[in-house]
């Protein structure tokens, strides 16, 4: 089974939640938005889920995931559905809920992240709300970063699994989706805010653990080194504005 993942072809974000959860499992997928028109792929094989009166059940906006005949959107409904597939998920439903709330709190601060360049509009650039994203990133920089990641270190502290372990989970002892989204998570902000994300990381020692550790995942660290891997850039949620970052 070849799944067929639909996402803007210039910037990595919130599609690459979702693809760095098939590159950990080693899962055979086409990013279909970056393909060729010729081959049935390209933007306007994406459109067509988006726009044809034919799609009886159309995703509002990408990511959005090909599974046969399945259509899945949302980076969140997507990665609770592929979880149980490529075994990136605990087989209990406390532990399939518990992954599926840390993937929600983890999209929270992605959107969070994301009006911190954009508190006023998405239709409006960045040139135009300056003043008021400096106020809303020195916010997002000072308390909720700190807030979301002392969570994210109390979460993986009371999970008994990680006792005496260097990489810790957050959910029992094995690599799960939020691991490798939390990775990203940590990854864009380091990117975004360096400063006010190092400050932040220096209180919480083993979510830095867990961005280590996840990072040198063997799959996972070929992913990252090659060129499937787009570089963070200033189109997509993680935006490096050195005036944000205090």
């Amino acid at each position: 089974m070849t799944y067929q993942l639909h996402y803007w072809p210039g910037i990595q974000g919130r599609g690459e939640f979702v693809r760095l959860a098939l590159e950990a499992a080693g899962a055979s997928y086409v990013d279909v938005a970056r393909g060729e028109p010729g081959d049935g792929q390209g933007l306007p094989a994406m459109a067509f889920y988006l726009e044809d009166q034919s799609v009886a059940r159309p995703p509002f906006a990408c990511p959005f995931l090909v599974d046969g005949k399945l259509v899945v959107a949302q980076a969140a409904a997507i990665l609770l559905h592929l979880g149980p597939k490529l075994g990136l998920v605990g087989g209990s439903e406390a532990d399939r809920l518990w992954t599926h709330q840390l993937q929600l709190t983890i999209a929270d601060v992605v959107a969070e992240a994301h009006d911190s360049h954009h508190p006023v509009g998405t239709g409006l650039y960045y040139e135009d709300q300056k003043a008021e994203a400096r106020r809303r990133a020195g916010e997002f920089r000072r308390e909720r970063i700190p807030k979301f990641f002392a969570w994210f270190e109390a979460v993986l502290e009371r999970n008994p699994k990680n006792a005496g372990r260097k990489l810790p989970h957050l959910v029992g002892a094995r690599l799960s989706y939020a691991d490798l989204s939390l990775f990203q998570l940590v990854d864009g902000l380091l990117y975004a805010f360096p400063r006010g994300t190092k400050r932040a990381l220096k209180k919480a020692p083993r979510l830095a653990a867990l961005h280590a550790g996840v990072g040198a995942h063997k799959r996972l660290a070929a992913y990252l080194a090659s060129e499937r891997r787009i570089p963070f850039n200033e189109e997509g949620i993680f935006r490096r504005y050195p005036e944000l970052d205090g």
